[in-house]
């Protein structure tokens, strides 16, 4: 599997976003609008691909101008979850924010995700709150400069 940096508005791209409408969104009945798409032109997309190619995986970077950078739109394909695929990304990502000098990922995980993130080092914060129609809570991971 090879994760890497993908960029916005290629056929990457329009991939993650399908990819994301599957596990994220059909299921709640929500969709993307052109606008929320348009304010990712200048985020970080992340995505990982099987051997010959095939998008398994996909994460969000969204920078914050206070050295925070928050994880979001985390997607794996059905067929790939519990294979890694989330847990390299979230590695990968964490690198990448490292490089551009980012000291803190933040997230809003989903209820279920709570125990996945906290195998990851991740520390939850506050009382659980909706997003999106279903329950989350903020976590957030201070980045060692390694």
């Amino acid at each position: 599997m090879m994760v890497t940096v993908i960029t916005f508005g290629t056929p990457e791209y329009d991939e993650a976003v399908a990819l994301r409408y599957e596990i994220l969104r059909r299921p709640l009945g929500l969709s993307f609008t052109p606008e929320q798409l348009a304010e990712e032109w200048d985020q970080i997309h992340i995505a990982a691909f099987e051997p010959g190619g095939r998008m398994a995986g996909y994460l969000n970077l969204t920078p914050y101008t206070d050295g925070q950078v928050k994880m979001r739109q985390v997607a794996v394909a059905e067929t790939k979850q519990g294979r890694g695929v989330g847990t390299a990304m979230v590695a990968f990502s964490e690198e990448v924010a490292r490089e551009k000098g980012f000291s803190t990922m933040v997230l809003h995980a989903r209820k279920t995700a709570v125990p996945f993130y906290l195998r990851l080092g991740y520390t939850q914060e506050g009382d659980e709150f909706e997003e999106v129609t279903i329950p989350h809570y903020k976590m957030y991971k201070v980045l060692d400069n390694k």
